[in-house]
Order: C-alpha cells, then sequence, then structure tokens
C-alpha cells in the first residue's frame, strides 16, 4: 500500500517594514521595532499553519528567517537582536501548533548562541512538540549587491543531519545551500526522504536555477524536494523582488505543486514515499557510485 504523506510550505511577505533610518531611534525603540515585527508574522504564520492543518499538511516549512524580513541585504548591527537561543520563544511557540495539529514543523530562525555567535538555522519540530533537533546553514555568501551574510551567521558545524519524525524522514538545506551538490548527496545518504531548502531569493541571476538545480538534486538522491521563496518587495532590500514560486518536485525531477509569484500562500503536495523506494532502485545510483574515486573533491581547493 502506498504511504502518502501530505507535505505542505509557506510562502509569505513581510507585515512591517523596519525603520530605514535608525539614527535618531534609541537601542530600546530599535529592539522594540524588530520585536513588533516578529510579532506580526508570527500572528501570520500560525493563521497559515491553521490553513496547513485543514488542508491535511502533515509535515510543514517555513521560509527562511521566516519571522522577520531578509535583513542581510544590508549591514546593520541592529538585526543581532532578532536572534534567539533555540530552544526559545518561537521554537516554544511553534513547538504548540506543531503539538495542536500533529504536524511536523520546520522553523528557520535567527540563532543566538552567544555574544557575537550567530547562524542561520532551521529547529525540526515533531508532531508531538518536541524539539528533534536543528540544522545550521553550511555555506554563507557575501555577494554583492544584498547578500552580505558574513555579516550576520558563522558558518554552520551540524554537518548534514537527517531527522526521523512521525511521518518520514526530514532534512534541511537552507537556501545558498542549494547551490552546493556535496551536501544534498550527503543528505540523500545520511537516508533523507524529504529534503525542506527555505529560502529567500530575488529575481535576477538566479531565478532560472530556481527550477533547475533542486529537481536535479531530487533526481540524483531520489527524495522530494519543498523549496520555500519569500514573495514581494520589503525593506531593507530595495534591489529586487522576492518572487516565490515555492514548489515540490518528486524523485523523478518533476514539480508536483507550485506557489504563485506575488502571493501567500500554502502550498501542499502529496508525497507519495514508495516513488522514493521506486526510483532508487530502478537508477541505483547509490549502488553504482564510486566514492573510492572521489578523493580529489576534499584534497584539492579551487
Amino acid at each position: 500500500m502506498n504511504k502518502i504523506v501530505k507535505g505542505g510550505v509557506i510562502q509569505a511577505s513581510n507585515v512591517i517594514a523596519p525603520t530605514e533610518d535608525t539614527s535618531k531611534m534609541s537601542k530600546k525603540e530599535i529592539k522594540k521595532e524588530i520585536e513588533k515585527i516578529k510579532k506580526a508574522m508570527m500572528e501570520k504564520h500560525e493563521k497559515l499553519t491553521e490553513e496547513a492543518a485543514e488542508l491535511g499538511v502533515q509535515v510543514l516549512c517555513y521560509q527562511e528567517l521566516f519571522y522577520v524580513p531578509y535583513f542581510a541585504a544590508e549591514h546593520h548591527k541592529r538585526w543581532y537582536d532578532a536572534a534567539e537561543p533555540i530552544p526559545g520563544p518561537t521554537t516554544d511557540e511553534v513547538s504548540k501548533w506543531a503539538k495542536k495539529h500533529s504536524m511536523v514543523i520546520v522553523v528557520p530562525i535567527y540563532e543566538y548562541v552567544m555574544d557575537g555567535v550567530f547562524y542561520n538555522t532551521a529547529a525540526v519540530i515533531d508532531a508531538d512538540g518536541k524539539l528533534l533537533g536543528i540544522t545550521r546553514k553550511m555555506h554563507i555568501p557575501y555577494v554583492h549587491p544584498g547578500f552580505y551574510e558574513k555579516y550576520y551567521f558563522k558558518p554552520g558545524n551540524t554537518d548534514y543531519p537527517v531527522f526521523q519524525t512521525a511521518y518520514a524522514k526530514v532534512a534541511l538545506y537552507i537556501c545558498y545551500d542549494r547551490h552546493f551538490p556535496e551536501g544534498a548527496r550527503m543528505l540523500g545518504l545520511h537516508g533523507a526522504e524529504i529534503m525542506f531548502n527555505p529560502s529567500a531569493t530575488t529575481a535576477g541571476v538566479s531565478r532560472y536555477l530556481w527550477e533547475l538545480e533542486q529537481p536535479a538534486h531530487a533526481v540524483a538522491n531520489g527524495y522530494f524536494v519543498g523549496a520555500i521563496n519569500r514573495v514581494g518587495t520589503e525593506e531593507p532590500w530595495n534591489t529586487g523582488r522576492f518572487y516565490g514560486s515555492s514548489y515540490f518536485c518528486s524523485p523523478r525531477g518533476k514539480i508536483i505543486a507550485q506557489g504563485s509569484e506575488d502571493k501567500d500562500e500554502v502550498v501542499v503536495a502529496d508525497l507519495n514515499m514508495e516513488e522514493i523506494y521506486e526510483i532508487r532502485n530502478a537508477w541505483a545510483f547509490y549502488r553504482d557510485r564510486r566514492p573510492e574515486t572521489y578523493g580529489d573533491l576534499t584534497r584539492l581547493l579551487p
């Protein structure tokens, strides 16, 4: 009998724009504004999570840094105040939602470890509300204009974990990570059945890659991929538009559900776990790979 898991991803626009010029604001006022932004986004996602539950979603993922705007578009230390520990206020609250709906929820947030040490992280919460663990973004870009992530995030140190949830084996590969096939393969080798890629991606040079790279990962590794992107324009990003188009693709590399380019949306797909078994046996990529010949991948520098 087919084992169907109903997957969901949420794409959403930012609710409250941060003040562009903070020169006349006190630190207390700046921190209060950030808390207001987070609260508004939490309220939005609580409603969207309710919608996902009504649609029968069992495994749900939010977008990268879901509770704030994509702040790495600027250099501003105010955003350090958006970071929080895991477990912490956000994961504690989302754990309640997960338990209420018997839903696995992936929660990408800005993680505080200690003063001066922050990560771009996704927490995995099981259907009983238990925090299973975290994945930290491994590859950190610094690309002009607008992706100044090395100012905010330390490179991840969690390697490539896969989490056995109530419904499926779930893995995370966060935004820029998707450009690196090595990690995507590691997730497959570790047993991933659903790989989520929560992102903040704008129209431009990467648009054509959005529906190319991740289906390729799905085919090469025989798993489902849920790709999530923001929608709309927001401060402090002033040079582009987040184009949504969140989707699920199958282990055959086919996009089986996709969102719009310009509106808040819960994208839902039926994921047939039997398809993973069929594809992996049909192509046998894991059987035929030759890891003993790949040594130069780790020995050679570019």
